[in-house]
């Protein structure tokens, strides 16, 4: 494979192009690419290793955010099996198939010989490919079991040309401010590369040591990448933490909560600071850990909003905001289509097809971009002009459905989050809300104190 062929072509350049506007500008809020700068030139031979913590969702976001070259990636081969359509167009986009032993059997192992082979060949030829040693996707933020697939791949592609050629892995992370959320943010961060022919020599006679070595460094160097919450057992507290007390305690310290990178530093250090104090002080910490549990159960149970506890809604706002949305009701309403529809069709299909909470990304997005919003563009294009009898007008309907979509998506959050606060306005004046409100100020007086220190 020539250096040329690595050049995305003109309909690949085209459909990318769809593909990112969708991504970057509709689907997300705001998008992100940190140290763009470490990635090698294009033709040079690497492996791009990353952790995994949305499905679909993670290469799709190293796709857009790498505009240069047309990169290829290994993945988890059930999600080849959604459906027909879906399996020739992730293979069109540039992804290859991994078949693994706990999921698709050992019969399915021998398949994998001829992705590595095609991919051990193109590495060799420049290209770059993209990989996920944890093999499945998690659904918290943590960094699971890695396999060494990309290493044996890899050294293989190396081997292949009797190690003339210079391979890199370069470590990258995936964050998102929320693994499904419509109009979130999400960001890639690239580490430095890390150079394999410093170990050729090794790997003739030690094979297993130097793939061993390796793995634990660029484990550890993705680790750092990320928000690696390594406290299992207590991850559902420290995560409630770090998504309410996180924001106040990034705000104290400078930081814009709105700007996802410099929360991720914000949030690491957070974590950090919350697994030392439970290393110190296990009893103390179990507390928190227990009160941010209960806090947390509280919440849900009376359906509103953790940030009202922090600032209780006024009347009279929650009453504007109430006329605010009835002034808009006629956009909102018009906005709805399609949007109602983009929104409702992907979330039934997954609900009948998956259990992984992982894959409503996938479903939210990818089939939106491929059918339904390719479907309900022409069928807005058609209404509008038969209705209108103008096709500027009909056009125009459709230059603003992506600004419209947005607009049905922030206005529903608005409207839900309204009607939470009216809630907490009626329940916190109840016993059970002052029990609730009580345990939120603890909670948080405690936080303080360990995370001010």
């Amino acid at each position: 494979m020539s250096q040329k062929n690595n050049k995305p072509g003109l309909l690949y350049s085209i459909f990318k192009a769809y593909l990112r506007f969708t991504h970057d500008k509709v689907y997300y809020k705001k998008t992100y690419s940190i140290d763009y700068n470490n990635i090698p030139a294009d033709g040079t031979p690497i492996i791009i290793v990353s952790n995994h913590q949305n499905c679909l969702n993670d290469p799709l976001g190293v796709l857009f955010t790498i505009r240069d070259r047309k990169p290829s990636f290994i993945t988890r081969a059930d999600v080849f099996a959604l459906h027909p359509i879906a399996n020739k167009f992730l293979r069109s986009i540039g992804l290859l198939p991994a078949f693994r032993l706990d999921y698709e059997g050992e019969g399915a192992l021998e398949k994998n010989d001829e992705t590595f082979k095609v991919t051990e060949r193109a590495l060799v030829d420049g290209r770059t490919i993209i990989m996920y040693p944890e093999a499945g996707h998690q659904d918290k933020r943590w960094l699971g079991h890695f396999s060494q697939g990309y290493l044996k791949l890899a050294f293989e592609a190396a081997e292949m040309d009797n190690f003339n050629t210079e391979i890199f892995i370069l470590p990258s992370c995936n964050h998102y401010s929320n693994y499904s959320d419509i109009q979130g943010q999400f960001m890639v961060k690239f580490g430095e590369p890390i150079s394999l022919k410093p170990y050729y020599e090794r790997y003739k006679t030690k094979p297993r040591t130097v793939k061993r070595e390796i793995n634990t460094l660029v484990k550890e160097k993705i680790s750092n990448l990320m928000l690696n919450i390594e406290d299992l057992d207590n991850y559902n507290s420290i995560d409630y933490i770090r998504n309410t007390y996180g924001k106040a305690y990034a705000a104290q310290n400078g930081i814009d909560i709105d700007y996802l990178p410099d929360m991720l530093v914000s949030d690491k250090q957070l974590c950090k600071k919350l697994g030392e104090f439970n290393e110190q002080n296990p009893d103390q910490a179990t507390e928190i850990f227990d009160l941010a549990s209960k806090v947390e159960a509280g919440v849900k149970k009376l359906g509103i909003r953790s940030e009202a506890l922090c600032k209780k809604p006024s009347g009279i706002g929650t009453v504007l905001k109430f006329i605010f949305a009835v002034v808009f009701i006629e956009l909102y309403i018009f906005s709805l289509w399609p949007a109602l529809f983009l929104y409702a069709i992907p979330k039934m299909m997954h609900k009948k097809m998956s259990t992984d909470i992982m894959f409503l990304g996938t479903y939210f997005y990818a089939f939106n971009a491929l059918f339904f919003i390719p479907l309900f563009t022409i069928a807005t294009l058609l209404i509008t002009l038969f209705a209108t009898g103008s096709w500027w007008i009909a056009l125009g309907h459709v230059a603003i459905l992506p600004f419209l979509s947005i607009f049905a998506c922030k206005y529903t959050k608005f409207i839900v989050n309204t009607a939470r606060d009216l809630r907490w306005l009626r329940a916190s004046s109840t016993a059970k809300g002052k029990e609730l409100q009580q345990m939120h100020d603890n909670l948080w007086s405690k936080l303080g104190a360990v995370l001010t220190k």
